[in-house]
């Protein structure tokens, strides 16, 4: 039987929002970024901050697999959702649950890259170092964690607990 511990709670989630809001509002001050949603677990995350950002902003997503339906990265990514916005010369800004391995996201920037934006960061609500396999850097980041299979807010195990307020360490 699996075993919820709490992680983050809503109000706390709202503060790391409502701080990283700011700070891509003050950075994207003259821009009109793109940002680009990782399906499925970062869109509650991406809800929350555009709503909450000073800036004008675009909107798309990308949908990449790399997990399946258990707790680790396959280290096998699939992009399953390409975007569908012009991004060349524009600023792009990946909107991310969480990193782990940093797999995912290596393979995710290489691609956007590929259509000539002026740039591209990343911003994740979560990262995890605890098996993290390359070295990315991460623009924003919301909280930090040690270690942990993470569900809530939007993320999920095997499509389960996504519909939690807050973030909790799932143990199986």
């Amino acid at each position: 039987m699996s075993k919820l511990i709490p992680i983050l709670k809503k109000n706390s989630i709202d503060k790391i929002v409502d701080d990283l809001a700011l700070r891509i509002s003050s950075d994207y001050k003259n821009s009109e970024p793109v940002l680009i949603c990782v399906l499925k677990g970062a869109f509650v995350f991406l809800s929350d901050l555009m709503r909450r950002l000073a800036i004008p902003v675009k909107i798309d997503f990308v949908r990449v697999s790399s997990y399946g339906s258990g707790t680790s990265s396959s280290g096998n990514i699939r992009l399953t959702k390409e975007i569908e916005i012009d991004i060349k010369d524009k600023d792009v800004l990946i909107i991310e649950d969480i990193v782990d391995t940093g797999l995912t996201l290596t393979y995710l920037v290489d691609y956007l890259k590929s259509f000539g934006p002026k740039s591209v960061k990343i911003c994740s609500l979560l990262d995890k170092h605890e098996r993290r396999e390359v070295n990315i850097k991460v623009d924003y980041i919301g909280h930090v964690l040690k270690e942990g299979f993470i569900v809530g807010y939007g993320i999920d195990y095997n499509e389960k607990f996504r519909h939690l307020a807050d973030i909790y360490h799932l143990k199986l």
